[in-house]
């Protein structure tokens, strides 16, 4: 299925600061990539091909420790980006990128659009206001691991993470994935979904489904006030 890339544009969060003319441009220098399910898309300390927006599917950006120990620093869901700032900067990927399921994406090349911000000031300023937006959502994602418990990192989780009109959102095929994502153990990940389960906050199936029941109990949960019914 062809892919609209100036609508993918338009509904992608970290493009809220850029008006039509900007996406437009944008859009003029995209392509669309397709990925497998376990398909590396960019290795650690390489040149970075380009920024991406996930369209369809799922990827994790993760680090590996010398030990070989993996951490999962993103889960980039459809209309979620990742490597914008290696691809801006110019500067070597900091992680590995997998597609996690089948997986296609709208890239922005990275020379290509270093070349653009260099030539359009105003689309430039734009994209820096972006960013900016994006530095605040890493700050929140690093006061999510320091000041919250499993609880409340779970719970912010589940209200930041997209939804159908159900309220119906699919957890990562593997939740060790998810685990080393909100640095808790797969145990304790499991034991934190029961008993957000149990506190009639979600309702969990066996097929990684998850349905918000009781939106107002997450949030107090993400606030470290966890419902006690």
């Amino acid at each position: 299925m062809p892919v609209d890339i100036p609508d993918i544009l338009s509904r992608c969060p970290f493009f809220t600061q850029l008006d039509a003319t900007g996406r437009s441009r944008l859009a003029a220098i995209a392509v669309t990539r397709s990925y497998e399910k376990g398909q590396l898309i960019f290795q650690q300390d390489v040149e970075p091909p380009g920024m991406f927006i996930v369209v369809d599917g799922l990827v994790r950006v993760y680090k590996l420790a010398p030990s070989g120990k993996e951490h999962v620093l993103h889960l980039a869901s459809p209309g979620q980006t990742f490597a914008e700032v290696a691809a801006i900067a110019d500067f070597p990927t900091p992680a590995f990128a997998e597609a996690v399921e089948t997986t296609v994406c709208v890239m922005l090349p990275a020379r290509a659009l270093r070349q653009l911000l260099r030539d359009d000031h105003e689309l430039c300023l734009q994209v820096l206001a972006s960013m900016s937006f994006w530095v605040r959502h890493l700050v929140g994602l690093l006061e999510d691991i320091v000041l919250r418990d499993a609880v409340g990192r779970l719970a912010r989780y589940l209200l930041d993470a997209p939804c159908d009109a159900q309220g119906v959102l699919r957890l990562p095929g593997l939740k060790k994935h998810l685990a080393s994502h909100l640095n808790l153990t797969s145990e304790t990940l499991s034991r934190t979904l029961r008993r957000l389960a149990e506190a009639g906050a979600i309702e969990s199936a066996q097929d990684g489904a998850v349905k918000v029941i009781d939106g107002d109990a997450l949030e107090s949960a993400a606030e470290g006030a966890f419902p006690h019914y």
